[in-house]
């Protein structure tokens, strides 16, 4: 049997294309594994990732210092002695409080007033501590009472005003807080005419807590639009934070960063 021209032509173009589309299949093939091991290690480090940075937020949020705890059970110690019942009660309420929210919130963001309501149970502890001596100045604009706000934000600044200025001030001790909004920014201020921290013994870039709260808020919100700033004016120091303004009812949709988007 002789092969006509026409038939051997198709035998050869056969013969010569089809191991190279085999290779080129085969190639393609190859290639297509090698991207989806490398999807699924991108995956796995991005999982990783994940939880690295989630495992590192919860232990900065953990680190709130225990240090009034230690003055409140004095002070509590001393209202007993002194036989005041009624100051002695309040301050185990407000105490009862403040552990309270220490061990149930697990959020990474909470509403403002939330985090108010906390500090202020804090404050009327410092108020029962010191008294007359003590001066407390609010002023809480209503339109940041929504704004979520990573939980112990205001109370650590608040707390360091005491544990670096005012506890060691002679004399009239006056703290400030201002919060408000600044278009999409909410702006917390907090005030103390305390004796300062370089007076107190700390450098003017440490001591005060607010590593805790930049690196909350960077992983958080993922440095857009977040200032954290110490000032020590004339005769106070000042304590300045903004990030960007969230309603608690923007729930799941709020834009913080992706490890926490669990």
């Amino acid at each position: 049997m002789f092969l006509t021209q026409e038939i051997f032509s198709t035998l050869m173009v056969v013969a010569v294309f089809v191991p190279i589309i085999s290779s080129i299949v085969l190639f393609m093939n190859i290639a297509y594994e090698r991207e989806f091991r490398l999807l699924s290690v991108e995956k796995q480090k991005a999982e990783l990732e994940k939880e690295f940075q989630y495992s590192q937020y919860m232990q900065l949020n953990a680190q709130i210092h225990p240090h009034f705890l230690f003055n409140t059970i004095n002070l509590v110690l001393g209202l007993a002695r002194l036989d005041q019942k009624k100051l002695m009660i309040e301050t185990l309420e407000h105490l009862s409080r403040l552990l309270k929210f220490k061990y149930q919130v697990k959020d990474f963001l909470i509403p403002f007033e939330m985090e108010l309501n906390y500090t202020l149970s804090y404050l009327t502890i410092q108020q029962n501590r010191f008294g007359a001596l003590l001066a407390i100045e609010k002023n809480i604009d209503d339109d940041v009472l929504d704004a979520l706000i990573p939980p112990y934000t205001l109370q650590t600044v608040t707390e360091n005003a005491f544990k670096h200025g005012l506890e060691k001030k002679v004399g009239r001790k006056e703290l400030g807080i201002h919060c408000f909004r600044e278009d999409h920014l909410v702006v917390i201020e907090v005030r103390d005419n305390g004796i300062g921290i370089e007076a107190a013994g700390q450098p003017s870039d440490s001591g005060h807590g607010l590593d805790n709260i930049i690196k909350r808020l960077t992983l958080l919100f993922n440095d857009h639009d977040v200032d954290v700033r110490l000032e020590r004016l004339k005769d106070e120091t000042k304590v300045t934070i903004q990030f960007p303004y969230y309603p608690k009812d923007s729930g799941k949709g709020v834009n913080v960063h992706e490890p926490f988007n669990r």
